[in-house]
């Protein structure tokens, strides 16, 4: 029985994979095809697969054995059992995470331990061992054109480039313009990913260059230049050249959607990225693809890691106290945690069951770079001396339903986890650069401006609700009252001279008046009339109705996630 259950397992995960890897590879036809609306569906399916056809494996497992009348011992064999088929599997490590989902739902996620689970990895993976089977490399020994040449005759598309010999030519001068003769005749290895990266309406070719003193990034984006008549016009249109770690750190930040790059190996294309991006954690690199399942699981190994190697408390995060979320954080960790409270204000005529859906909305969308994305966690535990009273007490009175207390542990029965940033509002109080203002004031006008063409009304737009990056990119994420733009009524201001003409107002549930925008999004009145300035017209209706207008058409945007100002003229 013992084996037949590790099977049973095994044949879930495969089954998903399988399912993942069929929409990603399925990715390049969509994007040749610019079938874009095509494309978000993709999204969405391939998240939601993970959970169906685990949903599968334990309903097998039940037809199969009665778990809960099962023996310590069985599920302590079971992994052993499991462990030993997995031993030639190239997705081992997210098998195990596989594994770990079907003990946690069986279980209720009551067990967590590393005797049932793989909470810790059974193997330490070797990066390089399979480089081969992820990577293509080129010649370096002739000319930079010659090398260009062949990278584009690996990668096979089925329409044409629009004009190839020019985005050569484009290629060529961006290569050289970024080294010097003694630079680029000190190349040795340019080395490419075999997977294509897509998102969206652009792909990616991604690899490096390598020199004595110094490794690269090397990336091409690619993107389709379609007359919307016929498949057979569109052409492949090489966008620009990417050499900065920057650049490539932003296509693959937290706030944007996973890529769709189809590989059997994806630890070891991890590990090639994590060598382009090594301030990145390998958890990050995994939800990037995709599997952030995985991710989740190797977030935790890092937490616990960190919680080993360090001492500071957990505590209340800084900011404004939020109505629907507690929130804490560790100091010294670059996370926040986010508990729904168990009673909400009489403004926010919202249910818990609301902001899950909030959440998972999210998580289901196109995030453009605007909207940061979180990670949901059940029972999570953290160690009670490490912390403080401060934040007990407060999560007791706002979240009791979702704690709970032992002598070692606090136990958080439902929470996410999200990238730790600087509030917007905190930012702007504390910053006396005037032109860093205006900055972080454009980019929070450019954030509202682009979830709304990504179809989302953010809703609560108060600037508290926005975090900003060490770069310097304003990210929304207070989800709370997200919703589609065409769930919202726009409408303009009645034209009076009495300043309480809005309380004569028939004003329904889903009515939203962009001309109050102003008195809220940020406090101070030279923060205002800086805002409206930069971006008047998010504070009018006719403005959001537009943007509903191409929401109904079913439009979608260009979203370009690096310095435009490098984009090739074609």
């Amino acid at each position: 029985m013992l084996n037949k259950v590790a099977f049973l397992i095994l044949h879930g995960f495969d089954k998903s994979y399988r399912r993942h890897s069929r929409i990603t590879r399925d990715a390049q036809q969509r994007f040749e095809q610019a079938k874009w609306q095509e494309t978000q569906k993709a999204m969405k399916e391939r998240i939601a697969i993970y959970e169906r056809t685990l949903a599968d494996a334990v309903g097998e497992i039940y037809q199969q054995v009665f778990p809960h009348q099962e023996n310590d011992q069985f599920w302590l064999d079971l992994k052993i059992r499991y462990q030993k088929i997995l031993s030639d599997h190239p997705q081992y490590e997210l098998a195990e995470t596989f594994y770990n989902s079907v003990i946690g739902r069986i279980f209720k996620h009551q067990q967590i331990n590393d005797d049932m689970m793989f909470i810790m990895p059974t193997r330490c993976y070797l990066a390089g061992l399979q480089r081969h089977l992820v990577v293509h490399s080129f010649d370096t020994s002739g000319t930079v054109r010659k090398m260009l040449e062949d990278i584009f005759n690996r990668y096979h598309f089925d329409i044409a480039f629009q004009d190839i010999q020019r985005d050569l030519k484009h290629l060529d001068g961006a290569l050289r313009a970024r080294l010097n003769t003694a630079q680029l005749a000190s190349v040795h290895t340019v080395e490419m990913l075999k997977p294509v990266f897509y998102r969206s309406k652009s792909a990616y070719i991604i690899g490096r260059i390598c020199m004595p003193d110094e490794t690269l990034p090397f990336v091409i984006p690619l993107s389709i230049n379609s007359t919307n008549t016929s498949d057979e016009s569109n052409q492949i249109v090489v966008e620009a050249l990417l050499t900065e770690r920057q650049d490539l750190s932003v296509i693959f930040s937290f706030a944007r959607s996973y890529f769709m790059a189809d590989t059997q190996h994806p630890a070891e294309v991890v590990a090639f990225l994590h060598e382009l991006l090594p301030h990145k954690k390998k958890f990050e690199l995994y939800i990037a693809l995709g599997l952030y399942k995985h991710g989740k699981t190797v977030f935790y190994r890092n937490f616990l890691a960190h919680i080993e190697d360090s001492s500071d408390q957990f505590a209340i995060a800084p900011g404004i106290r939020g109505l629907v979320m507690a929130v804490f954080h560790l100091p010294s960790y670059g996370v926040v945690f986010k508990i729904i409270k168990d009673e909400f204000p009489e403004s926010k005529k919202i249910t818990r069951q609301h902001v899950k859906d909030c959440y998972k909305l999210v998580k289901m969308t196109d995030r453009v770079g605007r909207m940061a994305d979180t990670h949901e966690y059940v029972n999570f535990r953290l160690p009670r001396h490490r912390v403080e009273q401060a934040l007990i007490d407060e999560l007791l009175e706002t979240c009791a339903s979702s704690v709970e207390l032992t002598d070692d542990e606090v136990i958080i029965k439902h929470l996410y986890i999200e990238r730790k940033m600087t509030p917007l509002n905190i930012f702007l109080a504390q910053q006396e650069d005037p032109k860093l203002i205006t900055n972080a004031l454009n980019d929070l006008g450019l954030c509202i401006k682009q979830i709304a063409a990504a179809h989302i009304f953010a809703g609560d737009m108060l600037h508290k609700n926005f975090g900003i990056t060490r770069g310097g990119r304003v990210i929304f994420y207070d989800y709370d009252e997200i919703c589609y733009l065409t769930e919202r009524e726009f409408r303009a201001l009645p034209k009076s001279d009495d300043p309480y003409a809005i309380d004569t107002l028939s004003v329904g549930p889903t009515d939203v008046f962009p001309e109050q925008f102003e008195h809220f999004i940020v406090g101070k009145k030279h923060l205002k009339q800086e805002l409206k300035a930069l971006h008047g017209e998010i504070m009018t209706a006719e403005y959001w109705q537009h943007m509903q207008a191409q929401s109904l058409k079913g439009d979608v945007p260009d979203f370009i996630p690096y310095d435009q100002t490098k984009r090739f003229v074609n």
